[in-house]
Protein backbone atom coordinates (compact mmCIF):
# COMPACT_ATOMS: atom_id res chain seq x y z
CA UNK A 1 0.00 0.00 0.00
CA UNK A 2 1.25 3.87 -1.31
CA UNK A 3 0.67 6.36 1.12
CA UNK A 4 0.10 9.70 -0.56
CA UNK A 5 1.38 13.06 0.73
CA UNK A 6 -0.04 16.23 -0.36
CA UNK A 7 2.51 18.47 -1.25
CA UNK A 8 2.53 21.73 1.16
CA UNK A 9 1.01 24.45 -0.44
CA UNK A 10 3.77 27.29 -1.43
CA UNK A 11 4.67 29.54 1.73
CA UNK A 12 2.99 32.77 1.87
CA UNK A 13 5.18 35.87 0.64
CA UNK A 14 5.76 36.85 4.13
CA UNK A 15 6.58 33.54 5.38
CA UNK A 16 10.22 34.94 7.07
CA UNK A 17 7.91 37.43 8.48
CA UNK A 18 6.76 41.43 8.60
CA UNK A 19 7.79 44.09 10.37
CA UNK A 20 5.69 46.68 12.10
CA UNK A 21 5.75 48.89 14.88
CA UNK A 22 2.16 51.17 15.51
CA UNK A 23 3.17 54.99 15.43
CA UNK A 24 -0.52 55.83 16.36
CA UNK A 25 -0.15 58.32 13.60
CA UNK A 26 -3.88 57.64 12.70
CA UNK A 27 -3.56 57.30 8.88
CA UNK A 28 -5.12 53.71 9.02
CA UNK A 29 -8.26 55.63 10.17
CA UNK A 30 -8.91 58.24 7.55
CA UNK A 31 -9.07 57.62 3.85
CA UNK A 32 -11.56 56.93 1.35
CA UNK A 33 -14.83 55.86 2.42
CA UNK A 34 -15.20 52.18 4.06
CA UNK A 35 -16.33 49.97 6.84
CA UNK A 36 -15.05 49.86 10.69
CA UNK A 37 -16.93 46.28 11.34
CA UNK A 38 -17.77 46.32 15.14
CA UNK A 39 -19.29 43.19 17.09
CA UNK A 40 -22.39 42.96 19.12
CA UNK A 41 -19.87 42.60 22.49
CA UNK A 42 -17.70 45.27 21.49
CA UNK A 43 -20.58 47.87 21.17
CA UNK A 44 -20.64 46.99 24.90
CA UNK A 45 -17.59 47.28 25.66
CA UNK A 46 -17.31 50.89 23.99
CA UNK A 47 -20.68 51.78 25.70
CA UNK A 48 -19.04 51.06 29.16
CA UNK A 49 -16.14 53.08 28.20
CA UNK A 50 -18.10 55.99 27.30
CA UNK A 51 -20.21 55.59 29.89
CA UNK A 52 -23.25 55.41 28.01
CA UNK A 53 -25.53 52.73 26.71
CA UNK A 54 -25.54 50.46 23.61
CA UNK A 55 -28.23 51.62 22.40
CA UNK A 56 -26.99 55.16 22.59
CA UNK A 57 -23.65 54.30 21.19
CA UNK A 58 -25.31 52.93 18.25
CA UNK A 59 -27.28 55.96 18.20
CA UNK A 60 -24.53 58.21 18.20
CA UNK A 61 -21.71 56.13 16.69
CA UNK A 62 -22.50 53.26 14.77
CA UNK A 63 -24.77 52.55 11.06
CA UNK A 64 -26.24 49.30 10.40
CA UNK A 65 -25.13 47.77 7.09
CA UNK A 66 -27.20 44.67 6.71
CA UNK A 67 -27.47 42.71 10.04
CA UNK A 68 -23.70 44.64 10.55
CA UNK A 69 -22.77 47.79 12.37
CA UNK A 70 -19.88 49.43 11.25
CA UNK A 71 -18.32 52.87 12.65
CA UNK A 72 -19.23 56.34 11.45
CA UNK A 73 -17.15 58.04 9.31
CA UNK A 74 -16.82 62.10 8.93
CA UNK A 75 -14.83 64.12 6.57
CA UNK A 76 -11.63 65.20 7.80
CA UNK A 77 -8.78 66.42 5.99
CA UNK A 78 -7.62 62.62 4.54
CA UNK A 79 -10.79 61.77 3.46
CA UNK A 80 -12.87 60.13 5.52
CA UNK A 81 -12.14 59.90 9.32
CA UNK A 82 -13.17 57.28 11.65
CA UNK A 83 -15.41 59.08 14.18
CA UNK A 84 -12.84 58.38 17.07
CA UNK A 85 -10.14 59.91 15.29
CA UNK A 86 -9.67 63.25 16.65
CA UNK A 87 -6.45 65.82 16.99
CA UNK A 88 -4.41 65.03 20.42
CA UNK A 89 -1.65 66.73 21.93
CA UNK A 90 1.25 65.77 20.63
CA UNK A 91 4.28 65.03 23.78
CA UNK A 92 4.50 67.77 26.02
CA UNK A 93 7.03 70.24 24.85
CA UNK A 94 6.64 69.29 21.60
CA UNK A 95 6.65 72.35 18.76
CA UNK A 96 7.31 73.84 15.83
CA UNK A 97 9.18 77.01 15.44
CA UNK A 98 7.96 79.76 12.98
CA UNK A 99 10.10 81.38 10.71
CA UNK A 100 9.06 84.55 12.72
CA UNK A 101 10.08 83.23 15.68
CA UNK A 102 6.43 81.66 17.32
CA UNK A 103 6.58 78.61 18.57
CA UNK A 104 3.28 76.25 17.91
CA UNK A 105 2.01 73.63 19.77
CA UNK A 106 2.18 70.50 17.77
CA UNK A 107 -0.51 68.01 17.55
CA UNK A 108 -1.53 64.85 16.13
CA UNK A 109 -4.37 62.23 15.17
CA UNK A 110 -5.25 59.67 17.52
CA UNK A 111 -8.08 57.25 18.39
CA UNK A 112 -9.72 58.45 21.02
CA UNK A 113 -11.08 55.04 22.20
CA UNK A 114 -7.64 53.52 21.85
CA UNK A 115 -8.44 51.10 24.71
CA UNK A 116 -11.55 49.57 23.28
CA UNK A 117 -11.12 49.89 19.97
CA UNK A 118 -12.63 47.12 17.83
CA UNK A 119 -11.35 43.86 16.49
CA UNK A 120 -10.73 45.32 12.90
CA UNK A 121 -8.41 47.81 13.86
CA UNK A 122 -6.58 45.73 16.92
CA UNK A 123 -5.14 43.66 13.32
CA UNK A 124 -4.24 46.41 11.30
CA UNK A 125 -2.08 45.69 9.31
CA UNK A 126 -2.49 41.96 9.13
CA UNK A 127 -5.58 42.03 7.17
CA UNK A 128 -5.89 39.83 4.23
CA UNK A 129 -5.72 42.46 1.67
CA UNK A 130 -3.13 43.79 2.68
CA UNK A 131 -1.42 40.08 2.74
CA UNK A 132 -2.47 39.52 -1.00
CA UNK A 133 0.91 39.85 -2.14
CA UNK A 134 4.11 42.20 -1.60
CA UNK A 135 2.60 44.90 -3.76
CA UNK A 136 -0.36 44.84 -1.63
CA UNK A 137 1.37 45.35 1.42
CA UNK A 138 3.76 47.62 0.39
CA UNK A 139 0.74 50.02 -1.07
CA UNK A 140 -1.06 50.02 2.44
CA UNK A 141 2.93 50.53 3.93
CA UNK A 142 2.69 54.22 1.97
CA UNK A 143 0.20 55.74 4.09
CA UNK A 144 1.57 53.69 7.47
CA UNK A 145 5.23 54.37 8.39
CA UNK A 146 5.10 51.49 11.13
CA UNK A 147 5.05 48.92 8.36
CA UNK A 148 8.51 48.09 7.04
CA UNK A 149 10.55 50.25 8.62
CA UNK A 150 12.67 48.86 11.56
CA UNK A 151 9.89 47.91 14.39
CA UNK A 152 9.34 44.24 15.55
CA UNK A 153 8.95 41.61 13.22
CA UNK A 154 6.56 39.33 13.43
CA UNK A 155 6.95 35.47 12.04
CA UNK A 156 4.79 33.92 10.00
CA UNK A 157 2.77 32.09 12.63
CA UNK A 158 1.72 35.10 14.51
CA UNK A 159 0.73 36.79 11.14
CA UNK A 160 -1.67 34.33 10.51
CA UNK A 161 -3.10 34.12 13.80
CA UNK A 162 -4.08 38.41 13.96
CA UNK A 163 -5.13 37.47 10.54
CA UNK A 164 -7.80 35.06 11.40
CA UNK A 165 -9.02 36.41 14.88
CA UNK A 166 -12.46 36.09 16.00
CA UNK A 167 -11.98 38.20 18.61
CA UNK A 168 -9.57 40.75 20.81
CA UNK A 169 -6.25 38.81 20.02
CA UNK A 170 -3.97 38.73 22.97
CA UNK A 171 -1.47 41.63 22.36
CA UNK A 172 -2.51 43.38 19.30
CA UNK A 173 -0.16 44.44 16.49
CA UNK A 174 -1.12 48.05 17.16
CA UNK A 175 0.14 47.70 21.05
CA UNK A 176 2.74 49.28 22.97
CA UNK A 177 3.87 46.28 24.83
CA UNK A 178 2.89 43.93 21.77
CA UNK A 179 5.47 41.19 20.93
CA UNK A 180 5.93 39.33 17.50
Amino acid sequence: MKLTVLPEADPPWYAEGLKFTCSQCGNCCTGPPGYVWISSDEIVRLADYLKITPEETVEKYCRRLGGRFSLKEKRGPGGYDCIFLNEIDAAPGSRRDLANGDAVPLKRRGCSIYPVRPLQCRTWPFWPENLESRQRWDAAAVRCHGMNHGGRRFTRDRIDSIRDAEDWPDNPPTSKASKP
